[in-house]
């Protein structure tokens, strides 16, 4: 982004590292937490009372859905999860679902029962059975396989089921909130590695990334896994590779009155304005009072100069926030905090048809302090 009235100057920037994601640079798989055992970043609460405590989240009160910010295609899930009633207890495990439909406080499926007799039953696939495998009153672990049409479910360690029978091809993880009748449930380590997603950053070191002016270490480095710019003027980091049509995930956090950007299909200069450019897509702390007067291109999670985010949805200066960049031909939607806030294409946007269709990814140096972690790439996402 770039804006007149940006001062070089970052203000009570603070890293809150909750552990590098397990990365593996050779491999299409990348292994991250979905709960940093504090906080409800990164899940979406609808319907109920769900609050975090003693390291788990729980569901406290209410019929409703608790869902993560990102869908999930084919992926291993695996999660701890204990009912705090010792008879009569119920609630679920969602995967590849949609949102509630309106009315209704629970998603049609894909649910994984936590009835108590029923614990891990596939719910509507007739032979996937839970085998009587869960421990009341426990502890318990799940580990459970999603590969396109097949899904496979081990519980404690022990082989449940395997199905080969799913309909649906992505969609959202969740818990089914049922505290009325079912009582309350805690859930913690819960933790999901993406099939098909490519790590491009290795939490210890700038492999795979270069300085695009100058070198890389007079401005960027690695602490506590994640890429640190330090504020200081200097260059853009810039991908070895170059990509088309794919979907990035990562997670961001700014200083106060931080400025920052993630190019897209930029050139090897970098250029995102334009024809024949690339885009960027802007990092910003939004509510500062330094950027009172935003173009509404200017938010973050906008298509920068072209489409603005819909809604605002960035959490304070020093916390994490989650990016998804999802672009096809001429199609851009970009996720913030689990939430749509672009969904542009050439109808919509015509300058986007100008925009090259592949390129180099960037992090962007604008004079703030800016961190960045769990970077990965895979196929675009429908």
């Amino acid at each position: 982004m770039h804006l007149s009235t940006i001062s070089s100057t970052a203000i009570g920037f603070v890293l809150l590292a909750f552990g590098p994601a397990i990365a593996n640079e050779t491999s299409d798989q990348f292994a991250v937490s979905l709960f940093d055992g504090q906080t409800l970043n990164g899940w979406h609460v609808s319907g109920c009372e769900t609050v975090v405590e003693d390291g788990a989240i729980l569901l406290k009160a209410g019929d409703g859905f608790v869902r993560s910010d990102y869908q999930y295609q084919n992926f291993v899930l695996e999660l701890e999860w204990k009912s705090l009633q010792n008879e009569g207890y119920d609630s679920g495990l969602y995967f590849h679902a949609d949102m509630p439909p309106e009315g209704k406080p629970w998603p049609k499926r894909y649910q994984i029962n936590l009835r108590q007799g029923q614990e891990g039953d596939l719910i509507g696939v007739k032979d996937a059975q839970g085998q009587g495998l869960a421990k009341p009153g426990e502890w318990n672990h799940f580990r459970l396989t999603v590969k396109d049409k097949t899904a496979s479910l081990e519980i404690n360690g022990q082989p449940a089921w395997t199905t080969d029978q799913l309909e649906t091809t992505g969609g959202y993880l969740g818990f089914q909130s049922e505290v009325p009748l079912g009582g309350q449930f805690a859930f913690r380590n819960i933790r999901v590695t993406e099939l098909g997603m490519k790590p491009l950053f290795n939490g210890q070191d700038l492999a795979g990334w270069e300085g695009a002016s100058a070198k890389a270490e007079t401005c960027w480095s690695v602490e506590g896994g994640a890429i640190i710019c330090n504020g200081e003027r200097g260059t853009w980091l810039r991908s070895r590779d170059q990509y088309g049509d794919f979907c990035l995930r990562l997670d961001y956090q700014v200083s106060a009155a931080g400025n920052s950007g993630v190019y897209v299909r930029v050139p090897q200069d970098g250029n995102h304005h334009g024809k024949d450019a690339g885009v960027e897509i802007q990092v910003l702390d939004d509510p500062h009072p330094q950027y009172a007067e935003l173009k509404p291109y200017q938010y973050t999670g906008s298509v920068y100069a072209i489409a603005p985010a819909e809604t605002h949805v960035g959490r304070p200066a020093g916390e994490w926030n989650s990016l998804e960049v999802n672009v096809q031909g001429d199609h851009y939607r970009v996720t913030h905090n689990g939430v749509v806030i672009v969904n542009a294409n050439v109808q919509s946007h015509p300058q986007l048809a100008e925009r090259l269709k592949s390129g180099y990814l960037g992090l962007q140096n604008h004079s703030t302090k800016v961190a960045f972690k769990n970077l990965r790439i895979g196929p675009p996402l429908p």
